[in-house]
């Protein structure tokens, strides 16, 4: 089955190091497409002038330049792919012109259907890098919930993944989304992992919720809430094909910040990346939304996925 991903393109070195997240863990995949997208925004561009001068022109000089840099970015980025083992057939490319922001027009095409994953970079933590968070990156956290997010930060060659284990059926779906993504991609692994936070509240469980995704049979066979859904979340990564050779369960640890916690385990297991299931918008945020809000916050050279 074919997997879509939509990849963000600024040609900045934060799009690259995207651009390499994908290689290297998918080049040359055949199961996954990738769209290259650029966003050429003409929010505060006036264009109304220019049809007095040029009633033939399509576009103002400084939105054509744009095109232009745009185009070049695409183009360049479609080579670095092709040149890394991804077929022409496998890559495509579009500029598109939008008279509203930059986040806005991604979520805008992410959201269009036909996506199972949103790939962006982001610039690390720091000012500047909180700037930049507050912008596109935190918009999409906070705004796409119907595609997966891939957000990377810096340079990542492990192809090892912290997935976060929690009993609610937003993780089942981030384990589902990682079994689909990496079941045909050698040499990757998966640690399991469940945080313990001391002054939080157990969830409260509604087995028929998981239902509605998997069925009573299932659930009624592998939902395994006393043990916080570890064989659970193995199973479904099985269900995908996953070796259970390439799954290890890790000992869950205690500490006051959740999200300082995963960053830790995910340095002691030398992941490349942290897959989280989260609540979606409408619900109010919880454990879940504060924990993977702060994550992202928080990482520096490593990728995070959030699902939901």
């Amino acid at each position: 089955m074919e997997m879509k991903v939509l990849v963000a393109i600024d040609g900045s070195s934060y799009s690259l190091s995207s651009l390499d997240y994908l290689i290297g863990f998918f080049g040359p995949a055949d199961h996954l497409s990738v769209h290259l997208l650029s966003i050429v925004s003409t929010s505060g561009i006036d264009q109304n002038w220019m049809y007095d001068v040029d009633p033939l022109r399509e576009h103002p000089p400084a939105v054509e330049r744009k095109i232009a840099r745009a185009s070049k970015y695409l183009k360049e980025a479609q080579a670095r792919l092709t040149r890394n083992g991804f077929r022409e057939e496998q890559v495509s490319r579009a500029a598109e012109m939008s008279s509203a922001d930059v986040a806005t027009a991604i979520h805008h095409e992410a959201n269009s259907g036909i996506y199972d994953g949103l790939l962006i970079g982001r610039r690390g933590v720091g000012m500047v890098g909180e700037m930049f968070f507050g912008s596109v990156s935190q918009y999409l956290v906070e705004k796409c919930h119907e595609v997966p997010l891939w957000i990377v930060d810096g340079a990542i060659q492990s192809k090892r993944f912290l997935m976060t284990v929690h009993g609610m059926p937003q993780s089942l779906m981030a384990a589902d989304h990682l079994g689909y993504a990496i079941h045909a991609v050698p040499d990757t692994h998966i640690y399991l992992y469940h945080s313990y936070t001391l002054f939080g509240s157990k969830p409260k469980i509604d087995r028929e919720e998981f239902h509605k995704q998997w069925g009573k049979e299932w659930c009624d066979k592998h939902l395994d809430h006393e043990n916080h859904l570890f064989e659970a979340h193995k199973q479904i990564l099985m269900d995908h094909h996953v070796p259970e050779d390439r799954i290890t369960i890790l000992p869950s640890h205690t500490d006051i910040e959740v999200s300082h916690d995963l960053l830790r385990q995910a340095k002691q297991a030398q992941c490349g990346t942290i897959v989280i299931g989260r609540r979606g918008r409408d619900i109010e945020k919880g454990f879940l939304g504060g924990v993977s809000d702060r994550t992202m916050k928080r990482a520096e050279n490593i990728a995070v996925w959030l699902v939901g």
